[in-house]
């Protein structure tokens, strides 16, 4: 007992001068990326890859164990492997899920992306999930009532809520609560989706949580101008990381940063910031990363990667020899972005509508196809495979001959130009719109003559063009290509056009000039 009270003196001295030693200082970082729909590399293996990524997240994890992961949205869909089946059923995301789950996400926000697959799919993919969500502006629609959407572990239902808070400390016992507050843009109208206004919810949120915490930052899937109006309303919020743009960007509003990593994490922003608790000033240090390359793949996470890929290559293996074999390359991006490919005339979608009339010798008049069968949702630049024009056109589907009155076309045209901005807008090739008369090879559609279109055979089912079908009066034939033909597969036809323009020499620009 001699000993126990100078013992006791000591612990007591040593735990005061711990606790002297606090700064009220402490640093965290946050690793951002946005709009990933590809678990693996892309453009010749040169870009991107979730084992790269991981591989940067250690490191970050080692020099400060306060150290987020997180996601600004849309990574669920679209992808090449999401529209595959295994064991019968579509993957719709499930690779995503794995690979994030093995990287250790801490939070990712809803992107309007998230729901193009079922709601019965989404929410498995957010109980597969082991990380947690949010948005304050989403809310699951059902016939009897409005809900926030939930994530379901060992039969426990989580409510996804509209903010979530970190608390995080330092070797000198500086502890402090970070707080995160996401919305998603009401872009994709489904049954089961119901979406609150974007400002007020935001702003509700914030002002739910700002008591609560030191320092509250942004986690949000909008366009950058709602961003920007975001951070006017919130103007002590000192970082927004969002997505939806699939290019890089960095901004100031007032006080406010904004940054959006590019898409399918060609690079990911590195955040280090400094806060004081005492005086409650932040200090941001950002870093765009380049993932490329130069970063080695993490093993663990290259293995999940890898097992998702065999299942991929399998399937693309039975249409096309080899699937990573360099079928061309481009300094011009090739835009494939969901806006534009439904709205205007970008030279991806006038690639594809040339290969379709390339398939059939060019023996045909025009070429037209939907826009909305081109699900890439990003550029292509630099090196193309034979996989990256599997991810422009996932669904495939043969390119059909059709022969028409020039009437219909002129009905069909219209219609799909009327249809700017969703899926119906019509990518063309040898047709032209001056004011509002269509023309082809200069010379304006006349009703009376019959026109041969290579057309995909989706758009000849009705399901964008409702009166576009086989049985229409004005349609005079339709021919359907053979197992062997170039035609019967897209792809197939969009890959041997590039192949043939690499052996040709044919270099930039692709199409100088593109009209709406």
């Amino acid at each position: 007992m001699k000993y126990f009270k100078p013992i006791l003196f000591f612990l007591s001295a040593l735990l005061l001068l711990s606790c002297s030693s606090d700064d009220d200082k402490i640093s965290f970082t946050l690793l951002q990326l946005n709009d990933v729909y590809e678990i693996s590399s892309i453009q010749g293996g040169n870009f991107g890859g979730m084992a790269r990524v991981e591989t940067i997240h250690k490191e970050l994890l080692k020099e400060n164990e306060n150290t987020m992961l997180v996601m600004a949205g849309d990574f669920l869909n679209p992808s090449l492997l999401g529209g595959m089946k295994l064991n019968g059923e579509k993957i719709r995301g499930k690779q995503m899920i794995e690979v994030m789950n093995a990287m250790n996400f801490d939070l990712v926000a809803f992107g309007n992306h998230e729901f193009d697959i079922p709601k019965k799919d989404l929410q498995n993919r957010i109980n597969e999930s082991s990380f947690p969500w949010i948005s304050s502006n989403v809310f699951n629609r059902t016939k009897e009532s409005i809900k926030p959407f939930y994530q379901e572990i060992n039969g426990f239902k989580t409510s996804i809520n509209g903010s979530f808070i970190k608390e995080i400390s330092d070797a000198d016992g500086t502890n402090i609560k970070i707080g995160f507050i996401s919305v998603c843009i009401p872009s994709n109208p489904k049954e089961y989706v119901l979406y609150k206004d974007m400002f007020s919810s935001i702003q509700n949120e914030y002002n739910l949580i700002k008591e609560e915490v030191d320092v509250v930052l942004g986690l949000t899937h909008v366009k950058i101008e709602h961003d920007r109006e975001i951070a006017r309303l919130l103007p002590n919020i000192p970082l927004i990381m969002g997505g939806h743009e699939h290019d890089h960007k960095n901004e100031m509003i007032g006080n406010v940063k904004i940054t959006k990593a590019d898409a399918n994490a060609k690079t990911a922003y590195i955040h280090t910031i400094n806060f004081n608790r005492k005086t409650k000033q932040t200090s941001i240090s950002s870093l765009l990363k380049t993932i490329d390359t130069n970063i080695v793949d993490d093993k663990k996470v290259k293995l999940v990667v890898d097992k998702w890929m065999e299942v991929m290559n399998s399937q693309i293996s039975k249409i096309v020899e080899n699937p990573y074999e360099i079928i061309y390359n481009t300094k011009i991006p090739l835009d494939g972005r969901d806006i534009p490919i439904r709205s205007k005339q970008t030279n991806l979608g006038q690639l594809i509508a040339k290969s379709m009339a390339n398939s059939y010798n060019n023996e045909v008049d025009c070429s037209i196809v939907n826009g909305g069968s081109i699900r890439i949702d990003d550029q292509l630049v630099g090196d193309i495979n034979s996989v990256d024009a599997f991810r422009v056109l996932p669904f495939g589907g043969s390119v059909l001959k059709v022969k028409m009155k020039g009437s219909l076309l002129n009905k069909v045209l219209e219609y799909g130009n009327n249809a700017a901005g969703s899926g119906a807008y019509l990518q063309r090739s040898s047709i032209e719109m001056n004011d509002t008369l269509f023309s082809i090879n200069n010379s304006t559609i006349n009703p009376l003559k019959t026109y041969t279109i290579a057309i995909s055979d989706y758009l000849m089912k009705g399901f964008d063009i409702p009166f576009l079908t086989s049985e229409h009066p004005e349609v005079l034939s339709v021919y359907h290509p053979n197992s062997i033909e170039i035609s019967s597969d897209i792809r197939r036809a969009m890959i041997l056009y590039l192949k043939n323009l690499k052996k040709r020499e044919v270099h930039e620009p692709l199409f100088p000039k593109l009209k709406k």
